[in-house]
Parts: C-alpha cells; structure tokens; sequence
C-alpha cells in the first residue's frame, strides 16, 4: 500500500511540475522574429554591362545595418565554378554589388545574408543576352 501511495505521490508532482513549465516555450515562439530579405535584380542583363545586385535586410520592424551579406553567382551551366562577393553595406539596411555578366546565359544567385544569429539566402535569376 505504501508503495502505491508513493508512486501516486511521484506522479502528482510531476505532473504538477510539467503543467508548471508549459507555457515558457509558447512564450518564446511568439518572439520569434524572422531575418527578411528582399533582394532584386534586375530580369535581364546584358553582356559586358554592369548590374546592380541589391539586398535589403530587416529583422522585425528594424533595418538590419550590420549584417554580413554575400552575393554567390553562377552560370547555370556550370554550377562548380560560383563567385562570391561581398556585399558593400550602405548603413542603412541597403546591401550591393555591381557585376558584369562576361558570357551570355541563365545566371543564379543567392544573397546569403547573416545576422542576429540567423541565416537566409534568397535565390534570384538573371538571363544575359
């Protein structure tokens, strides 16, 4: 008898300690913030013509100024051989580059773009003609 007596007690307590701490991680998911990044480029480019690649990052309802923002690029056709550049921050949320398509083609890039310990990479295509 006193061995279920102590086993129902157990359980009482545990219960009472698992309802206790529910609700922290409720609260925690809706601080949540997302890193959003909205990155353009232009549809079309045209060889030997410089483009302007351009994030803008903001966490919550602030512009992010100190993000760490790299714009990687490839032609379509050969994947392996991608550049990366360093975006140039402006101070403002504003991140950009200035590139020139050498070959004609379908180019992909991402912005990977890190701050307030996040990560995201918007995907972009550009044709060169």
């Amino acid at each position: 008898m006193r061995k279920i007596f102590l086993f129902a007690l157990v359980g009482i307590v545990l219960g009472v300690l698992a309802a206790c701490g529910g609700n922290e991680g409720v609260d925690e998911l809706d601080e949540l913030v997302p890193l959003e990044v909205e990155f353009t480029v232009p549809e079309t480019a045209k060889v030997g013509e410089p483009v302007e690649l351009h994030a803008f990052v903001t966490y919550g309802d602030e512009n992010v100024t100190d993000a760490k923002v790299v714009f990687e690029i490839w032609n379509v056709e050969d994947r392996e051989n991608s550049v990366n550049i360093d975006a140039e921050n402006h101070g403002d949320g504003s991140y950009t580059i200035e590139y020139t398509f050498e070959e004609p083609g379908t180019y992909e890039m991402y912005a990977h773009t890190d701050a307030h310990n996040l990560h995201t990479m918007p995907k972009k295509q550009v044709i060169v003609e």
